[in-house]
């Protein structure tokens, strides 16, 4: 699922906003499914598996098959080729956008699990 990107910066900025849009993701996706798990008795592995799963797929998705799209697609003519590169926000750093994005969506996950699961952490948002 392809988001609107015309808004972000390029290169390394860019990345680091993608990434932060990942992390968000992620973490709020875990939060929801382990609610979800916890009311039906999913094991712990199964919240983190599709938090992580569809956080892939709506923040990184549409960078993930540009890239593919680029490297494996048949690109016959030039103008076909511009054409395509012409609908990417920032199609130099594509690789550093999807490292990044796949790098924040797991951050995400981890501090939803974190968020979660550790207890300390639990008693101090109790105390606020």
């Amino acid at each position: 699922m392809q988001y609107d990107q015309s808004w972000m910066g390029f290169g390394i900025v860019g990345a680091l906003q993608a990434a932060l849009i990942s992390t968000l993701a992620g973490g709020l996706l875990f939060v929801v499914f382990h609610w979800l798990g916890r009311r039906s008795g999913w094991s712990p592995g199964v919240p983190i598996a599709w938090s992580f799963l569809l956080a892939v797929w709506f923040t990184a998705g549409g960078d993930l098959w540009d890239l593919f799209y680029f490297n494996y697609g048949q690109l016959q003519s030039l103008v076909l080729l511009k054409a395509k590169l012409a609908l990417v926000h920032d199609p130099d750093a594509m690789g550093l956008r999807v490292l990044a994005e796949l790098l924040g969506v797991t951050l995400g996950v981890y501090l939803g699990w974190l968020l979660c699961h550790v207890r300390w952490l639990q008693r101090w948002f109790r105390q606020r």
